[in-house]
């Protein structure tokens, strides 16, 4: 399986490290940009607002992003009968889809940990250096709890982000696979009040165990489903 994953990343030339590196980027420069001009009004001023917004805006960025891999990695190759080649190989074809499926997942698990971790430093780092501007002390607690809320969102985040794969199917389509993962993470990033869908366990969890059923249903699907 290890060698199939690698093999998949080689042929589509995607350069996750570098995207991972870009996203991560731009996500510290809005971030400073929005929590050290807010920060007067009063939205955040405190360490758990910030990494509150951190976890939002990492989450809804590589959830999209995962959509795009579900794209290129899956729908693509359907798309432009690419698939009907890879399918000629001796390999199972269920092995090549969950070796496609496991690299999205993976992505989106590993880069929404370390994303939030990068730019809760960044964050962090900044405010000590140049401008003291958010209240409270960051005690070990606070960092515990916070790697403990980053880590659950990456689980949950590597289920859901599957979810755009059965839209995509239904009708082979780039747009439909994107847009579903714009909406998604979308509402689970919307503030309702005081009331946030993303921050319940049991709407995530959901979320998470069906986008598992939807990659595992594919997976089953691949070996009798047409592909012409």
């Amino acid at each position: 399986m290890l060698k199939l994953i690698r093999l998949e990343l080689r042929k589509n030339k995607i350069s996750l490290f570098k995207g991972f590196l870009i996203a991560d980027l731009a996500l510290l420069l809005f971030m400073l940009l929005v929590v050290f001009t807010e920060v007067e009004e009063g939205d955040f001023s405190t360490y758990a607002d910030v990494f509150e917004g951190v976890h939002i805006f990492v989450k809804a960025v590589f959830m999209v992003f995962g959509s795009v891999l579900i794209s290129k990695l899956v729908i693509e190759e359907y798309k432009n009968n690419t698939i009907d080649l890879l399918f000629m190989y001796p390999i199972p074809r269920k092995k090549l889809m969950a070796a496609k499926l496991i690299i999205v997942s993976l992505f989106i698990l590993i880069t929404i940990f370390v994303s939030n971790v990068v730019v809760g430093a960044g964050i962090v780092g900044f405010n000590h250096y140049f401008s003291e501007a958010i209240s409270g002390e960051l005690t070990p607690q606070i960092i515990g709890e916070q790697l403990i809320m980053a880590a659950s969102d990456a689980v949950y985040s590597a289920g859901i982000g599957l979810i755009p794969l059965f839209f995509g199917m239904r009708k082979k389509s780039l747009p439909a696979t994107i847009v579903s993962g714009v909406l998604i993470a979308g509402l689970l990033s919307s503030d309702f009040g005081s009331f946030r869908l993303g921050n319940q366990v049991g709407v995530s969890l959901f979320l998470g165990l069906a986008g598992v059923a939807i990659a595992y249903l594919s997976i089953r699907k691949i070996e009798t489903q047409d592909v012409g």
